[in-house]
Order: C-alpha cells, then structure tokens, then sequence
C-alpha cells in the first residue's frame, strides 16, 4: 500500500458526514469514494476495490451490520463500523458480523486516523501468512484486488 494511496469506502447516508471524512482523508493522502446506501456500498466496493471501509450502521436500506456481513461473504478489506449506536450490544453485534473496530460518533479525526493505519497494517501483515502448507508446497490467499 505504499506505491498507492490508500483507496477508503466512506459509506454514510449523510451527506455532511461524507464531506467531512471526504475532506480529512484526502487532505491525509487517502485517496476516497462514497456511497450512502448499504447496497451502493456494496456495488461500490466491488467496483472499487477499497483498501478500508468505514461504515455507519443506520442506512436507509438496510442495517450496518448487515452490510457488514455481506461485505464479509467477498472481501478482507478491514471494515471500521462509526455509528452514533454506543451500546456495548450494538458493538459486540457488528464486531461478531465481521467488522474490524468501533468508533462512536462524535469522534476525533486523529483517532480514526490511528484506528485506520492499526486496521491497514494487520490487513497487510495477515494477507501473506500461508493458508495452506504441505511439503514444499505453500499457497497463500491470493489479493482480492485487480492491479
């Protein structure tokens, strides 16, 4: 992820959070696309290819959680839930559906910036660990991504 900025998914489906994030990440070299529907995110996830996605759960079609698990079922991209739900049970569901991390809203843009570059580098340093070894043989998972 050095050669290239670091493509991030923001999906929210408020338009003044999306500026927001847009703003800040970008003025921090990451490179964004947007979407604000849980099934916009996923088409624009497939066509993106994002190396992160952050993710608010009340969308209008469909919950966070549940775009979290259909992310899941096609890509490793970490995935940081930011949601104004703050109950542990909220935070537990989307951990256990796959999300990466939790960030309550309000929060502070130097730590989901933090939060992102700990979520990138346990992406980078798990994508090479052998899945499978036998003998001489070892076969990793092959990158989600087109070049």
């Amino acid at each position: 992820m050095t050669e290239h900025s670091v493509r991030v998914l923001v999906v929210d489906d408020e338009p003044a959070i999306r500026r927001f994030l847009r703003t800040a990440l970008s003025a921090n070299g990451y490179s964004v696309a947007e979407a604000s529907s849980g099934l916009a995110a996923n088409s624009v996830a497939i066509s993106e290819r994002p190396d992160i996605i952050l993710l608010d759960l009340g969308l209008p079609d469909m919950d966070g959680v549940d775009v979290t698990r259909l992310l899941r079922t096609w890509t490793r991209a970490p995935i940081i839930v930011i949601s104004v739900r703050g109950q542990e049970a909220d935070k537990v569901e989307a951990l256990d559906a796959g999300a990466d991390d939790y960030v309550t809203k309000p929060f502070g843009m130097e730590e989901l910036l933090a939060r992102m570059r700990v979520a990138l580098r346990h992406a980078v340093s798990s994508s090479g660990e052998p899945v499978f070894i036998s003998g001489e043989l070892v076969w990793t998972m092959p990158s989600m991504k087109s070049n």
